[in-house]
């Protein structure tokens, strides 16, 4: 089964995490399928806090990809930021 998850990356303290599409077997840090954005959740003041791309996540998602309940949750918050 395929799913889009978060994988972790960034220092000790520092987090960054990559919006991937992977198998649900692999990993956390393993091989992906795709990038298809990333979540900072200490982002500074000009830097983006999330980024991600829509138009791949719904491909996959038609594929019958599963999305984990925090990448639910961020896409549903980025769709909000975009129609703004």
């Amino acid at each position: 089964m395929v799913t889009i998850r978060l994988t972790r990356r960034g220092a000790k303290n520092s987090p960054f995490y990559h919006v991937v599409v992977t198998d649900s077997r692999k990993r956390q840090g393993g091989l992906s399928l795709e990038n298809v954005g990333f979540f900072n959740p200490v982002a500074r003041k000009s830097e983006p806090k999330l980024k991600l791309d829509l138009d791949r996540i719904e491909y996959w998602v038609s594929k019958g990809a599963k999305q984990s309940d925090r990448v639910r949750s961020l896409v549903a918050d980025y769709r909000k930021l975009a129609a703004a």
